[in-house]
């Protein structure tokens, strides 16, 4: 199983039997049940790790509804299924999001996404939970033409940011993790300053963290400003100034080489609305048959999908992948017989998953 994280694509579009999008729980059984079908697959999410909303909301609070697993965190689930489906070795295409979704004359599919990995697939599933996760922005203009630049999502190396101003903007554990990290850095890599903004004053963490960073606020190594972001400064095309409107009614400019946002993740369905999909209070309809959309090809499971009686539970989302693989193996091999075979019996799911065969009855 590889892996790729906003990697960009060469002159040829990877070609696969199905495209599914969407890794979370019911994204990654989607690859397995098709797997036992012989039937390949790309999986493209929006998120730079697999899991879906299990990972990035509540990786670390229990699930209880998970058929044979009494208790199991998000993130433990997320795990369990990418061992299930390792015997399938499918392209994992991390912090992608799909842009554009033609159909062929030969009646394959052409996707792409907005960075530039294009797929030939045979088939697409659509398994985008809420839509696509993105992280959440202060709404200032101007300042989404620096994300991945000056604006970032993440704090991949505190090092890196040795001499800089970095202002970081949220109140949840991730926020204050990013500022104490920032912090605690050698004197030498340390920012020239560390300002942590959120709109009031209480922040959300366990009383170890709230504790650490009140004492590096003390100190001075940390300033705490309660407010919102209202406006930025740039000068030869690099932000240098964040405004802030200050509790007090005072407006506040922090100097501003880096900005961290951590006002967590926004579900967003995005291009999939101008597909020309029918959708029904922005979900995908299917039939239950094969939870097929009215678009051949193409199906939906999962909480993007809507019918007479849907559950957004995520074992109805595991019996949904089911009858979608079954779906897709009808639309890419319409001539193929295929027999329902049990995996505690088959000799040939036996070969697929790479397991020995139950010893015989004595």
């Amino acid at each position: 199983m590889s892996t790729q994280a906003g990697a960009a694509s060469g002159a040829e579009p990877l070609r696969t039997d199905a495209l599914i999008i969407g890794a979370g729980p019911v994204g990654l059984f989607q690859v397995f049940q098709l797997g036992l079908l012989e039937i390949g697959a790309q999986v493209v999410d929006a998120l730079r790790e697999p899991g879906g909303q299990c990972v990035a909301l509540y990786a670390d609070k229990p699930l209880y509804d998970i058929p044979a697993l009494p208790s199991c965190s998000g993130q433990e689930l997320a795990q369990r299924l990418l061992q299930q489906i390792r015997p399938f070795k499918p392209g994992l295409h991390l912090g992608q999001v799909v842009s554009e979704l033609q159909r062929r004359a030969d009646g394959r599919f052409a996707v792409a996404t907005r960075s530039g990995l294009r797929f030939d697939a045979g088939a697409v599933v659509i398994a985008a939970g809420a839509g696509a996760f993105v992280p959440r922005m202060p709404k200032i203009e101007g300042l989404a033409g620096h994300e991945g630049a000056q604006v970032r999502h993440t704090l991949d190396d505190a090092e890196a940011l040795a001499g800089q101003h970095v202002v970081v903007v949220g109140g949840g554990e991730i926020a204050i993790d990013w500022a104490l990290a920032l912090s605690d850095a050698r004197p030498a890599q340390r920012p020239a300053s560390v300002s942590l903004v959120h709109r009031r004053d209480a922040l959300e963490a366990d009383p170890a963290r709230l504790q650490a960073l009140r004492g590096r606020i003390a100190a001075g190594a940390i300033r705490f400003v309660v407010g919102q972001p209202t406006g930025c400064g740039e000068a030869a095309g690099r932000l240098v100034r964040l405004d802030i409107a200050a509790a007090d009614g005072a407006t506040l400019a922090l100097p501003l080489d880096t900005l961290l946002v951590g006002l967590g993740l926004s579900p967003r369905l995005g291009p999939i609305a101008d597909w020309g999909l029918a959708l029904e209070r922005r979900q995908l309809r299917v039939d239950t048959e094969a939870y097929a959309t009215d678009s051949p090809g193409i199906f939906a499971v999962g909480d993007i999908n809507t019918y007479p009686g849907k559950k957004k539970l995520i074992v109805c989302g595991f019996h949904e992948a089911t009858l979608a693989a079954w779906g897709v193996a009808r639309h890419l091999h319409p001539e193929r017989a295929m027999p329902l075979q049990y995996t505690t019996t088959s000799p040939r799911l036996h070969a697929l998953l790479g397991v020995a065969p139950p010893p015989a009855a004595g």
